[in-house]
């Protein structure tokens, strides 16, 4: 046997295999960006575009408002979407609705679509926007929300990430969506009659943690916004920082988790109608009593009583003014780390997620006003704005979700730390934190 052949065979194909799997990692990787993100032209400009953004809207005589939902459960089982993937579900557990709530002042018409889904990812809104355009329904802005339930319907996400992850894509899905949109929308608005608007807040600190630093902050509260007819009728738009993972992740029925449960009993014991939107869930988790649908439904229970039983602060929102717009947000290169400091590179990154769609929506309310975030925030900055909005006479009201995902949005000086939220799941690199905090300060400050 020739030793000295066999050697120099099998060191020439380590050496290819070396160059092979070089080649690979010079290609698919890159490191991570640390420089200032305030020292970075994309901070300036969205900043800029903030203060130069002009708030349309008016001031009206009267608020109305209607409400409607319509059910968009698919004929058959499409992959369940939260925590891994788990398959399609084999039960329907909740059904599954999209709601729509819609305000006006007799000028200016907003309206809120909000889904029993994980999140609303960009190619669904758009093909809602694209729907509500050829129906003709007159809305000055659309808002978009989710329960963020991990026990929710997939079907809804293109491109490779969202086929091995995310419940693959499903154009009939997406079809049912938009259709089912439109018609609750439709109702809504021919449902609406003159309604007074207040802001409520309770304190459901019992109920919630957070889930990585045990004695760091948390945003305990739900806030609600509560439209009430002439007729008697009530409807509450409503929001609060746990998770909705209280359901097994191995439970294999399509399901709501709490916030179906919460919606149920709110309109059993106070309302006609109620919309639950994720709040700011990062870090956030449930104290939950259990993981089974018996367990999640008590929870639900107990969170509805402290609701009605622990308010803080009741106001009646009088001033009919609403102010809306949207801030379009520039960011790093995507930073989707697969060590401290190695990073797929952004052409991967693109290729498996698409569009995220980076944005902030606002609406003014009277002197409420209510931010739609793609970054999925993290609670732990919520009191520090919400003392900035009340010193200028605002409530503040936070959702996610709003048609664009970019990850977690998380204090930074835990970027290091091992955490699913600031490691997978922190798209666009270090410093936004801060960032979001810029925005977020002066959208409060402009709407002043």
């Amino acid at each position: 046997m020739d030793w000295k052949s066999i050697g120099k065979k099998a060191l020439k194909a380590f050496v290819w295999m070396f160059l092979v799997l070089f080649a690979l990692a010079i290609i698919l990787l890159t490191s991570v960006d640390r420089s200032p993100i305030e020292d970075q032209e994309f901070y300036s400009e969205t900043l800029a575009r903030l203060e130069n953004m002009p708030i349309q809207g008016n001031t009206g005589d009267t608020w109305l408002a209607g409400w409607a939902k319509a059910n968009m459960t698919p004929e058959e089982p499409v992959d369940l979407v939260g925590y891994a993937p788990r398959g399609p579900y084999e039960f329907v557990q909740d059904s599954s609705f999209v709601k729509a709530l819609t305000l006006s002042n007799g000028k200016t018409q907003i309206a809120w679509l909000n889904f029993e889904l994980l999140i609303v990812h960009p190619f669904l809104a758009k093909s809602i926007q694209d729907g509500v355009s050829k129906a003709n329904l007159s809305i000055d802005q659309l808002n978009f929300t989710a329960t963020h339930t991990h026990s929710g319907m997939g079907g809804y996400m293109p491109g490779p990430l969202g086929e091995l992850a995310f419940g693959g894509f499903n154009q009939e899905t997406v079809d049912l969506m938009v259709s089912k949109s439109i018609e609750a929308l439709k109702k809504a608005i021919s449902a609406q009659d003159t309604v007074s608007i207040s802001f409520r807040k309770a304190d459901a600190g019992a109920f919630v943690a957070n889930r990585f630093i045990k004695d760091d902050p948390i945003d305990p509260f739900v806030r609600q916004l509560i439209f009430s007819k002439k007729d008697g009728k009530k409807a509450t738009f409503l929001t609060y920082s746990a998770h909705a993972t209280t359901m097994s992740s191995k439970f294999m029925g399509l399901s709501g988790d709490y916030p179906f449960y919460l919606m149920q009993a709110l309109e059993v014991n106070e309302f006609d109608f109620a919309l639950f939107a994720a709040g700011t869930v990062g870090s956030h988790r449930p104290l939950s009593f259990g993981n089974t649908p018996e367990l999640v439904t008590e929870y639900a229970t107990a969170l509805d009583s402290t609701i009605r039983n622990h308010m803080s602060q009741s106001d009646t929102i009088n001033r009919k003014e609403i102010g809306f717009g949207r801030l379009d947000i520039s960011l790093r290169e995507p930073h989707l780390r697969i060590s401290d400091n190695i990073r797929i590179r952004p052409w991967l990154f693109n290729y498996l997620l698409g569009d995220t769609n980076p944005h902030l929506d606002f609406t003014l309310i009277g002197n409420t006003l209510i931010i739609g975030s793609s970054g999925e925030l993290s609670g732990v900055f919520y009191e520090k704005w919400e003392k900035a909005a009340r010193a200028k006479g605002l409530n503040l009201i936070i959702t996610t979700f709003n048609g664009g995902y970019i990850g977690y949005i998380t204090p930074d000086h835990l970027y290091d730390e091992h955490f699913h939220e600031v490691r997978e799941m922190n798209w666009y690199g270090p410093g936004n934190g801060n960032y979001f905090d810029a925005m977020i300060e002066g959208i409060i400050e402009k709407v002043n």
